[in-house]
């Protein structure tokens, strides 16, 4: 089938090579001609705009007027909130020493919000801590125990399809105040062994306010040790808290808890430990016995540590004179980093293999089994130290986002401008004052002064005054003598002093 091309006359040109032969057989469409899908690609470069219309530029004009007028409105918005010189002896009472007064006190108000503003927001960055005391109480309960069966059983010696067990419950709270340690130490022996079976009911009362953080709030693991040669599959006791999915994505309500209880089976009496890992933000680490020299500290955080060692290298004098980002070392610092002279940015590096992570808080247990416990249980109460947000940050950080300090810089910022309107009339009348006054006092002088000055006011505008206005001293400010007259100024002094200081050439003849 012959194509529908329209045929043109073909000049005649030389055979292509071979290669190109046998592309030009693979590909029989011509490379102008579209084989469909999409069309062709726009090329890359510059593309004509679409001519805007009439309505269009018009509008454009418009709003660039707009903002031409708002521009010159700022420019001629008065700002001067300061009153006029010698208002004093022109108003009537202490008015003008009242605002100054007023403006002084402002700027005082003034710089100390500011210098309190900042304070908080330091203290809310630095993310200062409080240690506060969290009460553990651990207890046990048995169940389908022997000595809990009952009398029939135990005589024609039935076997029981029943399994002894025990149920372990770990109930942590946040004391509200450390003076509830005080009060409860007598009712505690050294292991911890609380001496009053009440004193868990009293603690553990419904209060009015309940506690802001949970006891799974402060770690991240629990895991439970059980002796060595009672474990199995079925002693495996582990907790760890599911990781956030984003910084402000909250746990699940599975991971916020008060009290962790677990069931196991056994019928004797067992001595295991309770592993509870911190979790602390921002984390703190153990330091090494060769750092801990340095920076005088057991625990820190990563930000506490470089600090602790800045302070130390600039009450050693160790920073280098030129190059102040580098440090000489000393016998500890050589002993802890190894090296003769360090840089401070650096010093995240050369504390990091002396950081490990904390040891985990052991709480040992006997797990009671025997019938003369159960019959009057008491609990085993610990008492750690925990690390909990300073109760003023929530309300400092308040302060900062609160929407009524935006609306109160706004209405600050209206009467600003009210009073800056205000204060410009004051000049303004201060002015006509002035004006009036001088008229009243000499109206012939003050009229002739007046309209020299306009007059050479009027020459300045058209354009037919001299250079320098006055220099040839034809007006009659220049005519006028005496302790008033122009000749007497700060001006008229200074510069005839100027003219006598300079050295002029004679002419020789």
């Amino acid at each position: 089938m012959q194509t529908g091309y329209r045929p043109y006359p073909q000049q005649q040109v030389p055979p292509p090579p071979p290669q190109q032969q046998q592309q030009q057989q693979r590909t029989p469409h011509s490379a102008g001609q579209r084989r469909g899908g999409i069309g062709p690609m726009m090329s890359s470069g510059p593309h004509h705009q679409v001519p805007l219309t009439q309505a269009q530029i018009a509008q454009q004009q418009q709003a660039a007027a707009i903002q031409v007028e708002m521009a010159k409105r700022r420019s001629r918005k008065p700002t001067d909130k300061n009153l006029p010189d010698n208002i004093d002896d022109c108003a009537v009472g202490d008015m003008a020493v009242r605002y100054r007064e007023l403006r002084d006190f402002e700027r005082r108000l003034d710089a100390t919000m500011t210098r309190k503003r900042l304070d908080i927001v330091d203290s809310v960055n630095r993310s200062v801590k409080r240690w506060k005391t969290l009460r553990i109480w651990i207890t046990n309960t048995a169940e389908d125990q022997v000595w809990q069966g009952n009398g029939l059983v135990d005589t024609f010696d039935f076997s029981s399809n029943l399994e002894p067990t025990y149920r372990i419950k770990i109930e942590g709270r946040l004391l509200d105040d450390d003076d509830d340690l005080d009060k409860d130490d007598d009712s505690e022996d050294n292991t911890g062994e609380s001496d009053d079976a009440d004193r868990m009911e009293e603690d553990t009362k419904p209060k009015a306010k309940s506690p802001k953080y949970r006891f799974s709030h402060f770690f991240k693991a629990l895991s439970v040790d059980f002796p060595s040669n009672r474990k199995g599959i079925d002693q495996v006791v582990e907790w760890k808290k599911p990781e956030r999915a984003g910084p402000s994505s909250s746990l699940p309500a599975a991971a916020d808890f008060d009290e962790l209880t677990f069931k196991r089976s056994g019928d004797e009496n067992l001595n295991i430990t309770i592993n509870l890992y911190r979790h602390e933000e921002p984390e703190r680490y153990a330091v090494s016995q060769e750092l801990e020299d340095i920076v005088d500290m057991s625990e820190a955080t990563r930000q506490e540590i470089v600090m602790g060692i800045w302070e130390y290298i600039k009450l050693m004098g160790l920073q280098e004179d030129e190059e102040k980002r580098n440090f000489r070392c000393d016998d500890l610092l050589r002993k802890a980093f190894g090296i003769e002279t360090g840089s401070i940015p650096r010093l995240h590096e050369y504390i990091t293999p002396h950081l490990k992570p904390l040891p985990p808080v052991k709480l040992p247990y006997t797990i009671r089994l025997d019938e003369d416990f159960h019959k009057d249980p008491q609990p085993t109460v610990y008492d750690v130290r925990v690390a909990v947000d300073d109760p003023l940050r929530e309300k400092m950080s308040s302060f900062l986002s609160n929407a009524g300090y935006a609306n109160m810089l706004k209405e600050a910022a209206s009467l600003d401008d009210q009073l800056a309107i205000i204060i410009h009339a004051i000049h303004v009348s201060k002015a006509k004052h002035a004006f009036l006054t001088s008229l009243s006092e000499d109206p012939a002088i003050f009229v002739r002064d007046w309209l020299s000055s306009q007059k050479r006011d009027l020459d300045v505008i058209m354009g037919e005054s001299m250079r320098g206005t006055g220099e040839d001293a034809t007006g009659d400010e220049w005519r006028k003598g005496g302790k008033d007259s122009i000749w007497s100024t700060v001006n008229a002094r200074e510069s005839v002093t100027v003219m006598l200081s300079k050295q002029s050439v004679l002419p020789q003849r």
